[in-house]
């Protein structure tokens, strides 16, 4: 059992290294291009914008946009980098060695949701250091904000995991994003507040799970949000969970991969 527990610690440090020095040794592909977005966004909405717009809840509308762009920032990228690199592996047919490999199912989705939160977690730095450039930003509380951008950054690693299983080419993994997570990501109350909607829509929004999590982190850093901060915590890790069993699921049944 020591054995066994030895060699699958191995293999996902091997999957982590491995994830983490593809998207370093490609960083200006991935670490910029999110890095010069975000100071778009800061200075088209946080700036220019957000002077005719004036406080909201009391914050800067700067300072209110700022967790929003981190979350967005967080979303794209965990997704992308899994989507990508798991893809990738099943079109170059290495999926075939890792699953004849003796490593359990846990070790490889783990490694891989790993890599895209470390991503996530890298990007979301630089666009918090490139947004003090811009305004003034305290924590108001640290653990609500750090376990909520790893919850979300791991939901939608598993999402980019899914995804990659079930796509039969390139362009099957560019769907989600386009047609889904953009949109949701726009309507999840990064540039608004919830309480400025009729009460049909503010209740309409609340089906939007990328609102839950922007808010939480909201208030994790304000201090502010338009919704229960719990339950939107519980959401998240709820979803967390359930995106992990389905992935493992998935990865046993060899669905997508053996064709």
């Amino acid at each position: 059992m020591n054995s066994e527990w030895a060699s699958n610690w191995v293999a996902l440090q091997t999957i982590v290294y491995r994830e983490v020095r593809r998207f370093l040794r490609i960083w200006p592909q991935t670490l910029l291009p999110p890095a010069i977005t975000m100071v778009l966004y800061f200075v088209i909405f946080g700036n220019l914008i957000g002077k005719q717009i004036g406080d909201m809840h009391g914050f800067t509308y700067m300072q209110y946009i700022v967790p929003g762009l981190i979350m967005m920032s967080v979303i794209t990228n965990s997704y992308s980098n899994v989507v990508s690199s798991f893809f990738s592996t099943k079109f170059h047919r290495s999926i075939e060695e890792i699953l004849a490999s003796p490593m359990s199912s846990h070790v490889v989705v783990l490694g891989y949701v790993m890599g895209g939160v470390i991503r996530g977690l890298i990007v979301a730095a630089i666009v918090s250091a490139l947004s003090l450039f811009f305004t003034e930003i305290a924590i108001y509380n640290s653990g609500i904000t750090l376990l909520v951008v790893i919850f979300t950054a791991a939901v939608f690693s598993l999402g980019g995991f899914i995804n990659a299983v079930f796509a039969r080419n390139f362009d099957d993994i560019s769907i989600i994003p386009s047609f889904v997570l953009t949109p949701l990501t726009y309507l999840g109350g990064v540039f608004y507040s919830i309480d400025m909607l009729s009460p049909f829509w503010q209740n309409l929004s609340l089906a939007n799970p990328i609102l839950h999590m922007v808010n939480a982190f909201r208030y994790g850093i304000l201090g502010q949000s338009d919704i229960n901060v719990w339950l939107a915590i519980s959401l998240v890790i709820l979803t967390t969970v359930v995106l992990y069993i389905w992935s493992i699921y998935l990865l046993n049944s060899g669905r997508g991969m053996r064709q």
